[in-house]
């Protein structure tokens, strides 16, 4: 039996995540026309009532287009009741160039989305089994990495070595943040040496790339996981397609890129859909167990 100090510590905690959770899926859905009771898909243009977007965790009743979804939106999909834990919440967004109009970018989007940066790390378990999960943000300057958001993915895979746990990593990024110039592309090799130290140490890294999953990211730790997972329909890449087929002047396959056309390669282990991705967890997080 918990003591009754640990169960309000936990009832804590868990109304905490449901709070944040609550507040990105209202505010989440920066990319689709929002009315009071109805979204209208951006990709198709058809409504539904706000509450079937919800229960399909805000992909497309009708045609299946994945929205993004905050990052505490997400933890709160698949964290045990009561184990959330909320790491490095003091780190923020530096201005290591003093670029213009930074600072003040930073704070509108500080007041919208209510994050300090376009990560969110944190620990608890998912499905009885302790993990450490970083959760990146493209509400917030595109989840572009910056000097914070490698200090506070660094932070988080040092903590999954120092607890022996599984790390987890949702990606979902434009790439380098050109407002903080080289600062940002020193995160590149920050991070992935992490991982590498991780690896090498006997930790179980699953990454799971979201939609969209572009440059520097993709070429430092979102593609060195274990595991690779992917959203359906997640573009992911270094370049973008329209840049790579001016490059080359030619045409890409059609699905270059997208999630589906890279798990027929070989380069994503599987696809999972939101519904499953809790279950799928679960599962890899078992038979890392044993």
């Amino acid at each position: 039996m918990p003591s009754p100090i640990k169960a309000v510590i936990d009832l804590v905690k868990d109304r905490e995540l449901k709070q944040k959770a609550l507040s990105d899926k209202v505010g989440s859905t920066a990319p689709i026309k929002i009315s009071s009771a109805f979204i209208a898909c951006k990709k198709c243009g058809r409504r539904a009532l706000r509450a079937r977007w919800e229960e399909h965790f805000f992909v497309c009743p009708h045609c299946g287009n994945y929205a993004a979804i905050g990052a505490y939106y997400r933890l709160s999909m698949f964290y045990d009741a009561g184990t959330f834990q909320e790491l490095d919440k003091e780190i923020e967004v530096r201005d290591p160039l003093s670029f213009p109009e930074y600072k003040e970018k930073v704070l509108t989007l500080e007041k919208k989305t209510g994050l300090k940066e376009a990560v969110v790390s944190s620990k608890g378990k998912i499905g009885g089994m302790p993990v450490v999960v970083i959760v990146m943000d493209s509400r917030f300057l595109m989840g572009s990495m910056s000097d914070s958001v490698g200090e506070k993915i660094t932070r988080g895979v040092e903590e999954a070595e120092r607890e022996h746990c599984p790390l987890i990593i949702f990606s979902a990024s434009g790439g380098a943040r050109m407002q903080e110039g080289i600062f940002s592309l020193m995160q590149m090799a920050k991070t992935a040496a992490a991982i590498q130290l991780f690896s090498e140490h006997g930790g179980l890294f699953i990454s799971f790339l979201t939609h969209p999953t572009t440059g520097g990211v993709t070429a430092s730790f979102a593609t060195l996981g274990d595991i690779t997972l992917a959203e359906p329909g997640a573009l992911i890449g270094f370049a973008g397609p329209r840049v790579i087929e001016q490059t080359i002047n030619s045409k890409l396959p059609k699905g270059f890129q997208r999630s589906e056309y890279l798990e027929q390669h070989g380069f994503i282990d599987k696809i999972v859909g939101r519904k499953e991705m809790r279950d799928t967890l679960i599962q890899l997080l078992s038979l890392h167990e044993d």
